[in-house]
This record gives structure tokens, C-alpha cells and sequence, in this order.
């Protein structure tokens, strides 16, 4: 009896040890794995590149609003604009429309001030240019075509255009697409402005041309 007692102790003893280095090594194993995981979790991040406001390409200087816009593509994709990563206009938010799109932007705070869009092509240019003077002083304009930003457009509502900065918007025509970034009471030309004309024989979409797209840096207005 005695003797039995000792085989099934050391049995015990030995079935014990067994699978104490069986669950060690699957132990080592998984928290190998776990350590190898994180490490390539943490080289993934760091060399993952940073996202800016607006995904533009590279962070603003301190007192800088940041924006990234695009016209519309043809007449089927709406004009995005965006700043200080809030999407302004977009498709998405269903608040984009044929014809010229405009978002105005407080030019101290960066805070939203109105979203609209007027129908150049069908629609009447005396709303815009009466929403054109209305403006205030130091508000940022933002602008984009959809379809057709032109038919519509005279020479008036071309000039209060221009006032904001736009060098482009006197060859503006039939829908041709145009971004434009100025500013009540500017001084000076505005340099963030982009305007590809319609051209039969280097349109990429049938009828109008491709899209065009812009980012960029505003100086924060100063009192």
C-alpha cells in the first residue's frame, strides 16, 4: 500500500510539473507575441503621418485659420469647403448648389457668419450682388463653382468679386471651375485663387473640366 501511495504521489508530482513548463511556455509564448504586437503597433504610429486640421498638407503658423476647398466636379459632385476642420459646405450636408457657392467666416474669432449659393446659370445675379454688398468688413469669403458659376454673372457683380481679391473672376466663364479665397476690404490681391477654363479638348469629365482643389493658411485678422 505504501509503495502505491508513492507511485501516484510521484505521478501527481510529475503530471503537476508537466504542465506547469507546458502553461509557462504557452505563457512566454502569448506575452511574446503581446510585446512583438505593441512594438509593431508603436513603429506603425510613429511612422504613421500626422493629420493636420482639414487634412491639408502641413500644420499653420500660430494665429492662422487652416481651409482646404474644391469646386464642384461636373454637375454631379458638389464643392467642399473646409476650415479649421469644420466642413462648412459640402455635398453631404446637402447645403451646396449649382452656381456660385460662397461660406463667409468671421476673419478674428474663424467662426462660421453664413453658407449660401446662387444659380448662375438659371437664377437671377441680383440676390448675390446685394449679398455681395452686404458683407461687413473683415470677413473671409470663401467661393466655389458648381455645374456653372458664370452665365448669370455681370459686370457688377464681377467687380464686387474683384474687390474681395479675385483676379481670376473677369475671365470667369461657362463652366469653367474656379476656387477663391478673398476678403471684405482687402488691400491687396489675394493669392489663394485657382480657376481652370472649360476646353473641349482638355476637359477630364465630358462637358466641363476637372476639378480644382486648394489649401492653405489665413492670417488671423488683427485689430
Amino acid at each position: 500500500g505504501a509503495a502505491k501511495f508513492v507511485v501516484v504521489v510521484a505521478i501527481f508530482l510529475l503530471t503537476f510539473y508537466v504542465i506547469s513548463q507546458v502553461f509557462e511556455i504557452k505563457m512566454d509564448a502569448n506575452l511574446g507575441h503581446i510585446f512583438a504586437r505593441s512594438a509593431l503597433d508603436a513603429a506603425a504610429r510613429s511612422t504613421k503621418p500626422p493629420r493636420y486640421k482639414c487634412g491639408i498638407s502641413k500644420a499653420c503658423p500660430e494665429k492662422h485659420f487652416a481651409f482646404k476647398m474644391a469646386s464642384g466636379a461636373a454637375n454631379v459632385v458638389g464643392p467642399k469647403i473646409c476650415v479649421e476642420d469644420n466642413v462648412l459646405m459640402s455635398g453631404v450636408k446637402n447645403n451646396v448648389g449649382r452656381g456660385i457657392n460662397v461660406a463667409l467666416v468671421n476673419g478674428k474669432t474663424g467662426e462660421t457668419l453664413d453658407t449660401k449659393f446662387f444659380d448662375m446659370w438659371g437664377g437671377d445675379v441680383a440676390p448675390f450682388i446685394e449679398f455681395l454688398k452686404s458683407i461687413p468688413d473683415g470677413t473671409i469669403v470663401f467661393m466655389g463653382t458648381y455645374d456653372d458659376g458664370a452665365t448669370k454673372l455681370n459686370e457688377e457683380a464681377r467687380k464686387l468679386i474683384a474687390d474681395l481679391g479675385s483676379t481670376s473672376i473677369t475671365n470667369l466663364g461657362f463652366r469653367d471651375n474656379w476656387v477663391f479665397c478673398g476678403g471684405k476690404g482687402i488691400k491687396t490681391k489675394s493669392p489663394f485663387e485657382q480657376h481652370i477654363k472649360n476646353n473641349k479638348d482638355t476637359n477630364k469629365y465630358e462637358g466641363w473640366p476637372e476639378v480644382v482643389e486648394m489649401e492653405g493658411c489665413i492670417p488671423q485678422k488683427q485689430d
